[in-house]
């Protein structure tokens, strides 16, 4: 990463333009003193370490802000080595999946919460879709459950960031700005206009060596299927790497006999690159020519992205070689679970560790229900379990003895009263909880924070619950941990 980063060549008109352009939305964001050193770092030469994310509603899953957090600390790195870098987070605000960003869930006391706006205006880019009235509710709700030390911090944040008037990617902006005030995080929303015609130049080239770049994505195809791996987007003969935008409405174009096609609309060649020449701002990069816009709109040395994110990388690789030269190293963002001090003990109490909760439900039941008989009990268990084998294998060696042909049915009639035995300790420990009903609850409360709706917490649930109960100091220990020695790595966070 330092060596790319050092020797990382990027225009200085198109520093100076970027720059001032992402002032102005920082501004409007409501950017720190401390973002606002930042812009002035990048104008004068710095190099950007770059994530980004969906624009999800309250900061949607916990790992946008673990990108955010990875950024920023991997920019401090560069700059404590002596190449000046700030982090910048690309807010996806041109993905129009809407059903992606308008709902997300919240851990609360045991309980899974999913806080939810209708799904309207399909097709659009979602940074343009207001939030509307039914914001209003939502942050009474959830305000109404943060507890903690950062309790009224983040109330206040929410209430200032989201607002009927605001869009997915104004209150996005606005929520990560002030959350990310102190360590003077960057935002870019590529859905303006200025943006656009920054990155025309880019989109004609994408045009106008279609066949080119088509043959080179096809051939990539290729090689990473013929090497075991699966490819991330399907390309075809007719595909191109750009979108349009018309009337709200964001639709892949096509290549068809000489000519391009978007929804109703088709150009001729000559027609669709003088479109690009007057309205940039109606074309919108996919999903492997994105990173590539991105990289081309700022100095970037590297970017941070979790696993399937980077996998899009390895088909883009031609791309970048064809239009850029050159590719920032991408590297994988910080991980972590969040284990409260309840959770803990429901650990410690069934002797779990987090795996057996990804094992799935029934592996999961299976242990608890094993050490949730009494202790007296258990170790009545555990002396006549031992007496038992130590029977049966003095006896099998008898047997054995006898008839070697019969090593197999005592081997399996020793394994059978073993899973008998261990069953009905399993039956007993259901039995004792069907009065008590403990061990279904703690069983929820353990999947729902550990493994909420099937998924790694870091993917399903919101960070804003946990940071709430932990304190704003949060940031800066996580920041802490994300460090490039850490890499790859996924973390379990003790709060309280």
């Amino acid at each position: 990463m330092r060596q790319v980063a050092a020797s990382l060549e990027y225009p200085a008109e198109r520093r100076r333009e970027v720059a001032g352009i992402l002032r102005g939305q920082n501004a409007t964001f409501g950017a720190s003193a401390a973002t606002l050193s930042n812009l002035e770092k990048l104008e004068r030469g710095a190099v950007a370490v770059v994530s980004g994310q969906q624009v999800g509603l309250f900061g949607g899953p916990a790992y946008a802000v673990y990108k955010a957090l990875t950024a920023i600390r991997l920019a401090e790195e560069l700059s404590e080595a002596g190449i000046p870098a700030v982090p910048i987070f690309w807010m996806a605000t041109e993905d129009h999946d809407l059903d992606e960003v308008r709902h997300v869930t919240w851990f609360d006391s045991g309980k899974l919460l999913r806080f939810e706006l209708a799904d309207a205006a399909a097709g659009r880019p979602v940074g343009q879709v207001q939030l509307g009235p039914a914001i209003g509710e939502n942050i009474k709700r959830a305000t109404g459950l943060l507890v903690g030390p950062a309790n009224e911090t983040l109330s206040q944040i929410l209430q200032q960031s989201y607002r009927p008037e605001e869009t997915y990617g104004s209150a996005f902006g606005k929520l990560f700005s002030r959350l990310f005030a102190q360590q003077g995080l960057i935002l870019l929303d590529p859905l303006d206009a200025r943006l656009h015609r920054i990155a025309a130049p880019l989109y004609k080239k994408a045009l106008q060596d279609r066949d080119k770049l088509n043959e080179k994505l096809l051939h990539r195809g290729k090689e990473l299927e013929s090497a075991g791996y699966d490819v991330q987007v399907k390309v075809t003969a007719r595909s191109t790497l750009l979108f349009t935008i018309r009337d709200g409405v964001r639709q892949p174009v096509a290549a068809s006999n000489s000519h391009y096609k978007s929804g109703d609309t088709s150009w001729t060649r000559d027609e669709a690159l003088r479109l690009v020449d007057s309205s940039p701002e109606a074309f919108s990069a996919n999903a492997l020519f994105r990173p590539v816009v991105q990289d081309y709109l700022l100095p970037t040395a590297a970017y941070l992205g979790g696993p399937a994110e980077i996998a899009y990388f390895a088909q883009s690789s031609v791309i970048y070689e064809h239009m850029l030269g050159r590719m920032p190293v991408v590297l994988p963002r910080a991980g972590f679970t969040i284990l409260d001090a309840k959770a803990e003990k429901l650990l410690q109490k069934y002797g779990l560790c987090i795996e057996n909760l990804w094992a799935g439900p029934q592996e999961l039941r299976r242990k608890m229900e094993s050490v949730s008989v009494p202790p007296a009990l258990a170790e009545n268990f555990d002396r006549d379990k031992a007496q038992m084998e130590s029977t049966l294998a003095e006896l099998g060696a008898q047997i054995e003895k006898l008839d070697p042909t019969l090593a197999g049915a005592v081997s399996t009639a020793r394994k059978k009263i073993s899973f008998q035995l261990e069953k009905l300790r399993r039956k007993t420990g259901r039995a004792l909880d069907q009065k008590g009903g403990l061990l279904a609850e703690h069983e929820q409360f353990l999947e729902n924070l550990l493994y909420p709706n099937k998924a790694l917490q870091s993917r399903e649930l919101c960070f804003l619950p946990f940071l709430a109960r932990w304190g704003m100091v949060g940031l800066s220990e996580l920041q802490e941990l994300s460090g490039s020695d850490t890499l790859g790595e996924h973390r379990i966070v003790r709060i309280p």
